[in-house]
């Protein structure tokens, strides 16, 4: 809308004016995108917590993560239902890659075993509990905005968090390592090994 006359388009009249590229000014090249490349002076440092309390059933191996509590620094957040999207969904992946995931070859073949879904273990939502996502924002004083990175957050803090988690329930018995994935088969082993020892 031009301001002070009755001349207006509507979004739908602009974009086909945009894309009539016959009917355009010689030097403009006609579409409605565009791109900008920010490349800050410093580097920004997210940080964070992660703690995980998880339940192990000495008698099957079986685990289940009974609480998660995620604590971020991710500069100024813009969109805190993006940023928290992306903090679980990366929780999901650490925690799947720390329980779940591995990739299986036939010894003599070289095939892939675990080649789809159905043979590659990947955490579902019931393999997660209610993840609390705590925020702390510090803004970062080396771009405009304030912001740092939140993408990797959830996966970076949850291998180690899970992990750990794990060690800390076996530590009663003497377990000071357990090899990723911890499945319940490693884990019982792992408890098995401790009891005969």
């Amino acid at each position: 809308m031009v301001s002070g006359t009755d001349r207006a388009l509507t979004f739908g009249e602009i974009v086909r004016a945009a894309f009539s590229v016959h009917k355009l000014p010689p030097d403009l090249s006609g579409g409605l995108d565009s791109s900008v490349t920010y490349a800050p002076q410093e580097p920004s440092y997210p940080n964070g917590c992660h703690v995980c309390e998880v339940e192990i059933d000495p008698d099957t191996g079986a685990l289940a993560i009974l609480r998660y509590v995620v604590a971020d620094d991710v500069g100024r957040v813009i969109n805190h239902a993006i940023v928290e999207g992306q903090v679980h969904g990366g929780v999901a992946q650490g925690a799947g890659q720390a329980l779940f995931e591995t990739v299986i070859y036939e010894r003599d073949s070289g095939q892939l075993v675990t080649g789809s879904f159905m043979d590659y273990a990947m955490p579902r939502a019931d393999d997660l509990p209610a993840i609390q996502i705590l925020s702390n924002e510090v803004p970062c004083t080396t771009n405009p905005l304030g912001v740092k990175g939140a993408g990797e957050a959830g996966v970076i803090g949850a291998i180690p968090a899970v992990i750990g988690a794990v060690v800390d329930a076996l530590r009663p018995l003497g377990i000071r390592h357990i090899d990723m994935p911890a499945t319940p088969e490693r884990i019982w082993r792992a408890i098995q090994d401790a009891r005969t020892d």
